[in-house]
């Protein structure tokens, strides 16, 4: 092996988890309050749930080698439909199945134009963002609408064994989805896809029905993370979730998931969301101000993708 691949299988493999333990180090010993069980859980921890559960979709849009830019507004429009259902239904729970087949019709019709009439997924999912935000405006005349339902709202403030319910659906996420990557024919095939999508196609790999799937899977995580955080907030709000795109995408790349496809694991997805909201909560804590909060984001975001590109350098030579 070239020394070149030798170095950045290296840093794919342990770099970017020591870079989190270096940065979770330095947070223990020189941030006021930021080992506290408090802060770990209900700060750190509840501050990853959203991003966190939609990366987990996004490993598998980014494994096919594509993207999914709705991601956030899916998720905006979700909090807003749930609202707008458990009002209508008397509170009645049904409000989060109903709202998250809605979500997973916006994935399969992503995936429908993606895959059947070869539209770039940049583009599909860049008029579907704008679409659905307006969808989630028009429910309530552009107006946010708080929800009273005491159930539905136990599953955003409530917890079990000491973790918060959202911590819990998380870890669920990762487990299923990690499961699903690295055992099933299903994982293999989107890796497959993103590799060399023509080959996978010419093995027999059934590409249609592997993205319209993935495309599904992902605005249905989306409309989870919208129906937890109105959970959180008992609100529907349809000006929310805004840059949740970017910084899911951010912490799937920090994580060593290729933006090229064919790379990927739900390791690279924990490191990721992990890096990204310690720094925030880091952010949060020294009480930095918005504005340059803005700037670290996207300064994660180009060395996020700079780190990629060097590793596919080091890969080719």
């Amino acid at each position: 092996m070239k020394r070149a691949n030798w170095l950045a299988t290296a840093w794919d493999s342990g770099g970017m988890v020591l870079l989190f333990l270096a940065l979770f180090a330095y947070a223990s010993f020189g941030v006021g309050n930021f080992f506290t069980p408090t802060n770990l859980v209900y700060a750190l921890g509840l501050s990853v749930t959203t991003t966190g559960i939609v990366a987990c979709g996004m490993l598998f849009c980014l494994a096919a080698g594509d993207f999914d830019l709705s991601v956030g507004s899916v998720a905006a429009f979700a909090g807003m439909l749930v609202a707008v259902l458990l009002d209508a239904m008397g509170g009645s729970l049904w409000a989060v199945p109903l709202c998250l087949a809605a979500c997973a019709c916006v994935g399969l019709f992503n995936g429908l134009i993606i895959a059947v009439f070869g539209i770039n997924a940049l583009i599909t999912t860049l008029a579907t963002m704008q679409i659905v935000r307006g969808l989630a405006y028009l429910l309530k005349d552009g107006n946010s609408l708080g929800i009273s339902s005491e159930a539905f709202a136990g599953l955003g403030t409530g917890d079990f064994l000491g973790l918060p319910i959202p911590l819990w659906v998380l870890l669920g996420c990762l487990a299923v989805f990690g499961f699903t990557l690295h055992m099933t024919v299903f994982g293999r095939n989107a890796l497959a896809i993103g590799g060399n999508r023509e080959a996978a196609r010419l093995a027999g790999v059934p590409t249609a029905r592997t993205q319209m799937l993935i495309f599904t899977l992902q605005a249905t995580l989306a409309g989870l993370a919208g129906v937890v955080s109105a959970a959180q907030q008992q609100l529907g709000d349809p000006k929310g979730m805004v840059g949740l795109e970017l910084r899911v995408i951010s912490a799937c790349v920090l994580g060593g998931v290729s933006l090229t496809g064919g790379i990927g694991s739900i390791h690279h997805v924990i490191v990721g969301v992990l890096i990204m909201g310690t720094v925030q909560n880091i952010m949060d804590l020294k009480s930095v101000p918005t504005f340059y909060q803005y700037l670290v984001s996207g300064a994660i975001l180009l060395a996020a993708v700079l780190l990629d590109r060097l590793k596919r350098r080091g890969v080719r030579a």
